[in-house]
């Protein structure tokens, strides 16, 4: 029988209005209901939204405190709805709103209803996040099409570059003119410019410590054997970066599955020795619009030949989504596929995806490697879902988050092993996940034990083991550590936990050579941090004194002084 064609992804280009009212969470239900209906009623009595609705150019979503309009005309139909509304309603309800111009898919959601997904929704509802009362935001790209005319050129105010979620920047472009719109700085703009001042301070420092930096690496690399200098300078043909997956779901809650799957495949290709695998961290700055035609240039910065990108969308208990692997050198796509999943098929996915990209980088798995990827974390389909939300809090509190963070994410790890006590990964992650948070020497026995009852449902756990290695740390317990940081490395050879715990030990131990060699792991895997750089410069400035001064203790006069010094003469 003939496999049913994929139904691929129909990209539209269209110019998206987002709107919302400001403190709307913090007012009473009644008071909530009186609003939304002033806005929907304004809105709709606007000539645009009118004209493009009889049009059938119109795609409209609710969002809870506002609405999406998306047009499918003119570029210049949502700044006009903009304008009709704020003419409308003037300063009787705190709107912000937000313009971009981007792809879109056309889909239904569950009741039938006409939906969109993509990029310029999601553009459009960042650039209104970055707004107070009043504002109307446009990206660089609205604005720059509006800019050709005469009717709207004066109108636009550029006001720079701006991070907001997931560390995305956007351009903003604020429009205003004769009471429209609101012609302040927007307060999140306000905090960037006072961050962008202290940045340039720890910039300055920054640039010292890295001409330092460049200076002690170029002396120890030049020092050591050239094919350690050769494997540095170069990495493998057979590294990789997995990129942020993009959240296409209607729902903004499902970011969370996003995270979750994207760290999860992460870590399962990780465990594949001949690979070279870049950490998460190092490339959360590569997500979205970030890297549009920008492959090359992202794979030359990660030091990869190879970047997966993926997509998910998730609609009810169906998620679809969408990978694609690209050797960056050749500019080629070397595999894609199309996975459309139930969640209780999801478990296996990972899996499925690392054992498919060791195959198309001819990547050789030992029988152990094979069975550690293949092995699905939890048969519970709810408690992996609560497992990647945990995960995705997780991963945020270790990105500058709250404690409360880490908190929330100990509690989800609970909720997923109160759904299978036999979730293994769970129990090790909780493990870590407690290291976040101080607890009195009583309590070590209790975390000692989500480990140790980890690794006795899966003894082939990696995280299990630094789990336990990391408790032991915390006792100081160095030779247990290592020797579980050992077994962690079998299992999972591209894992950054492992080095940073690594050097922990030999930074207490005093082992400076060996410590620079686990921050030259940490190096390899996570070339975006800057700290480690730091660090590494720090100890490799250690080890430079040392060659000084060894000789000097060593020297047997010197010893000869220390056990008979000279008798001091008083005057």
């Amino acid at each position: 029988m003939a496999a049913e064609p994929k139904p691929q992804l129909q990209l539209e280009i269209a110019h998206v209005l987002f709107i919302d009212i400001v403190g709307y969470s913090k007012l009473l239900t009644d008071e909530q209901r009186r609003q939304i209906e002033e806005l929907n009623a304004a809105v709709c009595s606007t000539d645009q939204f009118r004209s493009a609705d009889t049009a059938g150019k119109l795609v409209r979503l609710t969002t809870g405190d506002g609405m999406a309009l998306a047009f499918f005309a003119s570029p210049a139909a949502p700044v006009r709805c903009a304008v009709e509304i704020a003419e409308k309603l003037g300063s009787t309800l705190p709107l912000r709103m937000g313009i971009h111009s981007g792809p879109v898919d056309q889909l239904s959601d569950l009741n039938d209803r006409p939906n969109i997904a993509g990029a310029g929704i999601n553009i459009a509802q960042r650039v209104m996040d970055c707004g107070d009362a009043g504002h109307i935001l446009l990206s660089k790209r609205a604005a720059d099409d509006l800019a050709q005319y005469a009717e709207w050129s004066t109108n636009l105010h550029d006001l720079g570059e701006v991070e907001v979620k997931h560390g995305v920047r956007v351009a903003v472009t604020n429009f205003c003119f004769d009471g429209i719109g609101n012609p302040a700085l927007p307060e999140k703009l306000k905090s960037a410019a006072r961050a962008k001042r202290r940045r340039k301070t720890r910039c300055l420092i920054a640039s010292l410590m890295l001409l330092f930096v460049a200076a002690s690496v170029t002396w120890l690399l030049f020092g050591r054997s050239p094919s350690r200098h050769d494997e540095i300078a170069s990495l493998p043909e057979k590294a990789i970066a997995v990129l942020p997956f993009e959240n296409l779901s209607a729902e903004r809650e499902d970011a969370f599955l996003a995270e979750g799957i994207h760290d999860d495949v992460v870590t399962s290709v990780g465990k594949i020795k001949e690979l070279t695998v870049i950490a998460r961290a190092s490339m959360m700055a590569y997500r979205g619009d970030a890297v549009t035609g920008k492959l090359r240039d992202v794979g030359k910065a990660l030091g990869v030949a190879n970047i997966l990108q993926g997509s998910i969308r998730r609609s009810a208990d169906r998620i679809v989504i969408n990978v694609q692997l690209i050797d960056v050198c050749n500019a080629r796509q070397l595999w894609s596929e199309r996975y459309d999943r139930t969640t209780k098929d999801l478990l296996s996915l990972q899996g499925e995806l690392a054992l498919e990209i060791a195959r198309q980088l001819r990547a050789t798995l030992s029988r152990t490697e094979a069975t550690v990827i293949a092995t699905k974390p939890t048969e519970n389909p709810e408690a992996y879902l609560v497992y990647l939300r945990a995960r995705e809090t997780e991963t945020a509190h270790r990105l500058g988050a709250t404690r409360e963070d880490s908190i929330a994410a100990a509690k989800l790890y609970q909720q997923a092993i109160d759904l299978d006590p036999k979730f293994a990964l769970a129990r090790a992650r909780l493990s870590l996940c407690s290291a976040d948070i101080s607890h009195p020497d009583a309590e070590w026995q209790k975390e000692l034990a989500e480990p140790q009852e980890a690794l006795r449902l899966n003894p082939n756990l990696g995280e299990g083991h630094i789990a336990l290695a990391s408790c032991h740390w915390r006792r100081h317990n160095l030779e247990a550590v290592l020797a579980e940081l050992d077994r962690a490395e079998e299992l999972m050879p591209n894992s950054i936990e492992v080095w940073q715990i690594r050097a922990s030990v030999y930074r207490l131990q005093d082992k400076v050579r060996e410590r620079i060699v686990a921050l030259q792991e940490k190096l390899l895997t996570a070339p975006m941090e800057l700290n480690n750089w730091r660090v590494t410069a720090i100890t490799l400035a250690d080890l430079k004194w040392r060659w000084v001064w060894d000789p000097i203790r060593n020297d047997a006069r010197f010893q000869k002084n220390l056990a008979n010094p000279e008798p001091k003469t008083v005057y």
